[in-house]
Parts: C-alpha cells; structure tokens; sequence
C-alpha cells in the first residue's frame, strides 16, 4: 500500500537555538513551497540538493521569516519522495509559524 499524503512537521528539537528545521515531505512538496517561498526563482525552479536564500510569507502577504530553503527531488531524499527543507531562525514561534503556513 502506498500513501501519498504530504506531510510537514518541525524537525529540530523542542526549546531554544539559533536554527530550525522545518520539512516538507510528499507529492506536493515543491507545490507548496512555491506558495510561501519567494526568492530569486520558485522552488520548483531548483536543482536537486541546493540552498537558496528567500523569505516565507502567509498566504495573507505576511512576512514570516527570511529561511534558506532547499528542493531534494524523489527518489534522492531523506524519505524517497519530494522532500522541501526550510532552515529558519529558531524558537517555538517562528518555526511554528513557518510549520502552520
């Protein structure tokens, strides 16, 4: 049996540090990452495996957090599927934000 939902979840502990990590997993993974992330180009745009520089917002036009996020295409990820990393400052707040959007 194969599941194909797209899943997200904070991948850092809990509490205090400096970075976050927020990840992506799934069919629709670089869907939704286009939808928060702007940059210098989409992440559907990126190769396999590179960091990029940009912001998450809302879907309300609200700026979240400046993250570096990167695209690590199927079947060369952590999971085997699409996975969307996003490396953003840390805290309970802003990588809850960024795992709500």
């Amino acid at each position: 049996m194969t599941v194909s939902n797209t899943i997200a979840a904070i991948s850092t502990p809990p509490g205090e540090g400096a970075i976050a990590l927020v990840r992506i997993s799934g069919a629709n993974a670089i869907e939704i990452a286009d939808m928060i992330f702007r940059g210098k180009e989409r992440p559907s745009r990126f190769a396999s495996h590179v960091q990029h520089l940009g912001e998450i917002f809302t879907t309300e036009n609200q700026l979240i957090d400046q993250v570096m996020l990167s695209v690590h295409r199927a079947p060369t990820s952590y999971t085997g599927e699409d996975l969307v990393e996003v490396s953003c400052h840390g805290g309970t707040l802003v990588s809850a934000k960024v795992l709500e959007v």
